[in-house]
């Protein structure tokens, strides 16, 4: 299998998984595109930007995040990600 059919799971884990890449969406239209802060300098910036052109394109967004890079993201922020968007794109400002 080439590697764009598996990715490895960035959660915090003793022995990180792959799993199988999931197909994406053919469309935006009706879903909720998450733009996921991480906490590094610069990457709210970037995701201003996207976020200006997927509105301008009537998609929906919703801005998460964790508050700094230097910690894993919670249980919690991850099951907020997962009720409110239904697609995540996530900013790294390296």
């Amino acid at each position: 299998m080439t590697s764009m059919q598996w990715m490895r799971d960035p959660t915090a884990e003793n022995s990180p998984l792959k799993r199988p890449r999931r197909a994406p969406p053919k469309s935006l239209e009706g879903l909720t595109v998450g733009l996921f802060d991480i906490g590094k300098t610069r990457s709210n910036e970037f995701l201003d930007q996207v976020e200006l052109r997927l509105n301008a394109r009537n998609v929906r967004t919703r801005r998460l995040g964790k508050p700094t890079n230097s910690k894993v993201a919670t249980p919690e922020i991850l099951q907020k990600v997962a009720d409110e968007a239904d697609v995540v794109l996530i900013a790294l400002s390296d």
